[in-house]
């Protein structure tokens, strides 16, 4: 599914829809360039689940958790990551099942990550405007699919980086 956002208020309406549908056991990978905005849209998606604690990059610390909403939510970094056994030592699989997880660089790690949404980010032809792309890895996000779907319908285009 492509998707645009004009500002970034169109952005968080989108981290908006996919928090709306998050269950325990989600895991939401975030694929995108240096400055694109993944930090941005979970802290959209923060404040759509109800977490009032400020959500910054866990570049640094690999993984920061934030609880207080209707779910609890583990932000993963994997851009310092190369290696397989560095990501696996992250226990993404097991964060998921206390919360959903976010993974921002989690595109490094798509070989060992299960079942996942991800959300690739582009930045669009003015700095404010994004491109975004969705796609289910596995089968656990069909059954929500068609309902993302026609929650993010505003934003829907026919192709990547075509508004």
């Amino acid at each position: 599914m492509y998707l645009h956002a004009d500002n970034l208020d169109d952005t968080a309406d989108i981290a908006r829809a996919i928090a709306d549908l998050l269950r325990t056991g989600d895991v939401v990978v975030l694929a995108g360039e240096m400055g694109t905005g993944k930090t941005a849209f979970t802290q959209a998606a923060a404040t759509a689940l109800g977490i009032a604690e400020p959500v910054t990059s866990p570049t640094f610390n690999l993984v920061h958790t934030y609880r207080g909403g209707t779910l609890t939510l583990h932000h993963v970094d994997l851009y310092r990551l190369s290696r397989t056994d560095e990501i696996e030592d992250l226990a993404i699989d097991e964060l998921a099942r206390t919360g959903a997880v976010f993974v921002e660089w989690g595109d490094v790690g798509d070989d060992i990550i299960g079942d996942h949404l991800e959300v690739r980010i582009a930045v669009g032809e003015s700095d404010d405007q994004r491109d975004f792309a969705l796609r289910s890895v596995g089968r656990r996000w069909d059954a929500r699919w068609d309902k993302l779907r026609s929650a993010l319908s505003v934003h829907t285009v026919d192709e990547w980086g075509n508004p």
